[in-house]
């Protein structure tokens, strides 16, 4: 197993937490703020770190490369463990750090009872996580590894992610990321219906890759 590769898997995934559940955490821009911090940082490590792990940053996105042979169980799960623990640090810190750090940006559904203007059921959160976790990944698959996007492949996907972002943000806080719904969630003590940021982009993926391998890659594709 490559040591560069799970540094870099784990201070990614550090990132995505400390930044983007960070501008949820203090209201940097709303709902746009959000997105331009979760997609901006996936777009910075791409760059930075793809060449090393391929920056999934997301346990669902290793997932998803383990079902289309991408890559091996076992680097999987070394991939789950830093990534885990990257998000899970990245929350201690920005509590640590934030004067009033709040709900953590802990991704929760919207309701009436948590200051919405309507309510959001967890059948309803879970299919918003299935559709938007399936958008992103779809992305991955179709850009980084058919190999189709070149050098744009990174601006593609932190775009997914935003406009994920800007559609899921006032449901779910559209987490399409296991990891980034555990960090906060763990340090904020706030573990409501967390099963379906769990449940959905993992869904969400599996449905991505199987379309990919299925019918989306080219016969000539290795």
């Amino acid at each position: 197993m490559n040591t560069k590769s799970l540094i870099a898997e784990f201070i990614g995934t550090f990132a995505l937490i400390f930044i983007g559940a960070g501008a949820v955490a203090i209201g940097a821009g709303g709902l746009i703020g959000a997105a331009f911090a979760h997609g901006f940082v996936v777009v910075a490590f791409i760059y930075a770190y793809g060449h090393i792990s391929g920056t999934h940053i997301n346990p669902a996105v290793t997932l998803g490369f383990l079902i289309a042979g991408e890559m091996e169980f076992v680097v999987a799960i070394g991939y789950w463990v830093v990534q885990f623990l990257g998000g899970i640090l990245g929350a201690v810190l920005l509590n640590a750090v934030l004067p009033n750090p709040g709900d953590l940006g802990v991704t929760i559904l919207t309701t009436e009872a948590n200051g919405g203007a309507f309510t959001v059921t967890a059948t309803q959160g879970l299919i918003v996580e299935i559709i938007l976790t399936f958008f992103l990944v779809n992305t991955i698959f179709n850009t980084v590894v058919s190999k189709k996007a070149g050098n744009f492949a990174g601006l593609a996907i932190g775009l997914a992610l935003m406009f994920c972002i800007v559609m899921g943000g006032p449901l779910t806080r559209a987490s399409l990321n296991p990891a980034r719904t555990l960090g906060p969630a763990i340090v904020s003590g706030n573990y409501t219906d967390i099963w379906l940021y769990f449940v959905g982009p993992l869904v969400g993926t599996i449905l991505a890759a199987l379309l990919y391998i299925g019918v989306l890659k080219d016969k000539g594709e290795a």
